[in-house]
């Protein structure tokens, strides 16, 4: 057990509190553990001061992550915060609110599951780790396969398209699958289902179709996407599937377009996963990945250990975990039940069409996003010649208001958008004091000169400024290209930064 000691003369230096103790002139350790202790009272203050600076949570429209529930699921967070999920034998209760949330997940999907029997599912820390584990089992089910047929088995790919999020392309990129991304073209801003199937080949371990593009919203056409592959599966004899990453439109499909077909009542659909700390309205740490039949995950993936006890079979890319976010999924599940769940996509989609109505409103922009969808606003600037979307971006911050501002992937990267994702928490009264502070914010950067155009008049300034000094000519103009050369490139790093920061 390490025992720790404070200084005893530094605790008697604070008998008025933090504020007239050391604590807060002393600067804080970056790169060291510092050699005393600190009262906890201090600790928490310094900290909790630093934590100010912070975003409001709450405004953080970039962001499609739950940032509010109600205070008696806090408390059953709270009081099972210190319950490492992976103790199964331990905690038999949580192990069984995990399996409950995955039968009732993929029961929402139409998984073919029959009464009393369990679906094939686990709980991860998001939908990386769940898009990680389905892409291993779609890798090693070729693999297999091939070896069987006594082929080449070194060469797998996957198909998806240039919209789809980062953990995409980590997954590639870590276990070794080449990415095959059908490219975007403006106005049309996820995959192109003809597209997508025109790239398969005999090394295609999956098709992923995304249900909510993290850019615009939109719902992927899977529907057609599965009627295109098995036209080709006909012809060729391959067998390739379908993964649909629902990791934002999981939790909204279901309830309010019920009649969508995107989920296992399409053959090919063999995995889905989905955030339960998006719409499924967790805090941060909890995905879901199920997938159709027992077939579908291979059995060599699945490990079994019994050291904590009794034998636990385990598929996941971590070990140790906590287990509020499962114990919050089940709570919301039951809580909230379809009626609930419904009633707040609902609202969540009208508090989305007021939004936009009041950004067509202003006349400044053109509206991105699709109706059916995520619950999000995404808009771009009609006239950007005076400022553009990243400025439009950084005004809104004084406001307290996090908006994201960023350029579309290859090859509609000339369009640049800002998105508003509307949340649970995100209200009609939010909405209308956001526009408002949209049309100010436009009023302002309109009655300024450009930053363009300021940057330019720095440029001649400066030019005037060397010729003043006999500089020859030639001298001055390569001075200003020179800097014009830096503000491009300048501009072109911001724009390359914002492209990286969609949630």
């Amino acid at each position: 057990m390490v025992i720790s000691t404070a200084d005893p003369a530094s605790s008697q230096r604070v008998p008025s509190g933090t504020f007239a103790s050391r604590y807060v002139r002393d600067p804080l350790p970056r790169f060291k553990v510092p050699k005393n202790s600190m009262p906890k009272e201090a600790a928490y203050q310094v900290i909790n001061d630093e934590l100010m600076l912070d975003g409001n949570p709450r405004l953080n429209l970039a962001s499609f992550v739950t940032t509010w529930m109600e205070p008696e699921c806090d408390k059953l967070i709270m009081a099972s915060i210190n319950k490492n999920y992976v103790d199964m034998d331990e905690y038999p209760v949580t192990t069984e609110l995990q399996n409950r949330c995955v039968n009732m997940i993929a029961n929402l999907y139409n998984a073919p599951v029959g009464d009393g029997e369990t679906a094939v599912g686990v709980s991860t820390v998001g939908s990386s780790e769940a898009i990680m584990l389905a892409g291993l089992a779609f890798k090693r089910k070729w693999q297999q396969k091939r070896k069987s047929q006594g082929k080449p088995y070194d060469k797998p790919n996957i198909v998806t398209g240039a919209n789809v999020q980062v953990c995409w392309e980590k997954f590639a990129r870590y276990f070794e699958v080449e990415l095959k991304e059908v490219k975007l073209k403006e106005g049309y801003y996820v995959m192109d289902p003809v597209k997508a199937v025109e790239l398969v080949d005999e090394n295609t371990i999956c098709v992923a179709a995304i249900l909510g593009s993290t850019l615009t919203g939109e719902f992927e056409n899977v529907k057609l996407l599965n009627e295109l592959l098995t036209e080709k599966n006909k012809e060729t004899g391959w067998d390739t599937p379908i993964h649909v990453d629902a990791a934002s439109g999981g939790f909204i499909a279901p309830f309010v377009y019920p009649d969508l077909e995107w989920d296992f009542r399409l053959p090919l659909v063999k995995s889905i996963n989905v955030s339960g700390h998006k719409y499924g309205l967790v805090y941060a740490g909890v995905g879901w990945v199920v997938w159709r039949t027992k077939e579908d995950l291979p059995e060599d993936l699945v490990f079994h250990i019994n050291y904590l006890g009794s034998d636990q079979p385990t598929f996941t890319l971590n070990f140790s975990k906590g287990s509020s976010q499962i114990i919050a999924q089940y709570y919301q599940l039951i809580r909230l039940g379809f009626e609930g769940y419904k009633n707040i996509i609902e609202n969540c989609i009208d508090n989305a069409r007021v939004l936009k109505e009041g950004i067509e409103k202003t006349g400044r922009f053109d509206i991105v996003s699709k109706d059916v969808g995520v619950p999000l606003v995404a808009f771009a600037l009609k006239n950007s010649s005076k400022y553009n979307v990243f400025e439009i971006a950084e005004s809104l911050r004084k406001f307290g208001w996090i908006v994201p501002a960023y350029t579309m992937p290859a090859d509609a990267q000339n369009v640049a958008v800002l998105r508003v994702v509307v949340r649970e928490d995100f209200g009609r009264s939010l909405a209308e004091r956001l526009v408002s502070h949209i049309e100010q914010v436009v009023k302002e950067l309109d009655s300024l000169p450009a930053r363009t155009a300021i940057e330019a008049s720095h440029v001649d300034a400066v030019v005037d400024a060397v010729q003043e000094e006999n500089i020859g000519g030639s001298a001055a103009k390569k001075i200003k290209g020179e800097i014009l050369a830096n503000v491009t490139r300048q501009w072109r790093r911001l724009v390359e930064n914002k492209k990286t920061g969609v949630c």
